[in-house]
C-alpha cells in the first residue's frame, strides 16, 4: 500500500480521536441540533399565517437552519485538525503513523465521513420537521427540487467541515479559523455582493447554498455551485496537506 492511502487502522485511530475529545465530538452532535433545532424553532415561530417570512424562495427558508449549522460544522472541522497542533500531539501522531500524507488524508477521511452521515441526518430532519408544523403550507418530499435539497444540505455541511480542517491545518488554530470563517459567510457576501456586481454569487456559502433554492437567477445552478464550493475546499485542504508535509511538528 502507497503511502498516500489511508488504512484502516489509521481511520480507525482517527475516529478515536474524534470520539474522545468532548469538545470536536460535541461540535459533531451541533450540526444535527442546530440545523434541525433551530429550523423547527424558526418554523414554530412565525407560523403558518407568516409563512412567507423565511424568504422569497420557499425550498430555501425550509433549511434556514444550514445557516447556523454550517457554524457547527465549522466548529467540528476546525477542533478535529487543531487537537493535533496542541501540546505535541502532532509529534506523537507521526510517531505512530510517519507518513505525512497517510495521516492528513485519514484524518480528513474520517471528518468527511463523520460530517456527511450526520449532515444528511441533519438534512432529512430539518425539512421533515421543520414542515410539520407549517400546516397547509408545507412542503413535502415530493415537490420539486426537495430531495435535491436535502441530499445537497448535508454535501453542503459536510463541504463546510471540510473547508474549515483544511484552513485549519494551514493556519494550526480553530480560534483564527473561526473567526476568519464566520464573519466570511455572514457579512462578506452582502459587502462584495454590493460592491462587485453579484461577484458574492461566487463565494462559497453563496454558491453552495444554490442546490437547496427552487428558482436561480445567476450564472450557477444547483449543481454548480456546488461544484464552486468543492472548487473552495479543494483548495482548503490541498493547501491543508502541503502544510502538514512542509512545516516541522
Amino acid at each position: 500500500m502507497s503511502a498516500a492511502q489511508p488504512t484502516v487502522p489509521v481511520l480507525h485511530s482517527e475516529w478515536i480521536k474524534i470520539r474522545s475529545l468532548r469538545g470536536t465530538f460535541g461540535a459533531l452532535i451541533a450540526i444535527l441540533v442546530a440545523t434541525a433545532g433551530i429550523q423547527v424553532l424558526t418554523a414554530a415561530a412565525v407560523g403558518q399565517a407568516e409563512a412567507d417570512s423565511l424568504g422569497a424562495d420557499p425550498l430555501l427558508g425550509a433549511f434556514y437552519g444550514v445557516n447556523f449549522g454550517q457554524i457547527a460544522a465549522f466548529a467540528f472541522g476546525a477542533s478535529a485538525l487543531s487537537a493535533e497542533f496542541q501540546g505535541g500531539a502532532l509529534r506523537t501522531s507521526l510517531t505512530a503513523v510517519p507518513s505525512r500524507t497517510r495521516f492528513y488524508l485519514s484524518k480528513i477521511a474520517v471528518v468527511g465521513v463523520l460530517a456527511f452521515l450526520v449532515g444528511q441526518v441533519a438534512g432529512l430532519l430539518t425539512f421533515v420537521l421543520g414542515q410539520a408544523v407549517m400546516g397547509q403550507y408545507a412542503q413535502s418530499l415530493g415537490d420539486p427540487g426537495t430531495v435535491r435539497a436535502v441530499f445537497g444540505s448535508g454535501v453542503y455541511l459536510t463541504l463546510m467541515a471540510l473547508f474549515a480542517a483544511g484552513l485549519t491545518a494551514v493556519l494550526r488554530s480553530a480560534a483564527v479559523v473561526l473567526s476568519i470563517l464566520i464573519p466570511f459567510v455572514v457579512m462578506v457576501p452582502f459587502i462584495v455582493g454590493q460592491a462587485a456586481g453579484g461577484a458574492a454569487e461566487f463565494l462559497p456559502d453563496q454558491a453552495g447554498q444554490l442546490v437547496m433554492h427552487l428558482e436561480f437567477s445567476g450564472r450557477l445552478g444547483p449543481w454548480s455551485g456546488l461544484g464552486v464550493l468543492a472548487l473552495w475546499v479543494l483548495a482548503a485542504l490541498v493547501g491543508g496537506w502541503v502544510a502538514v508535509r512542509r512545516r516541522d511538528a
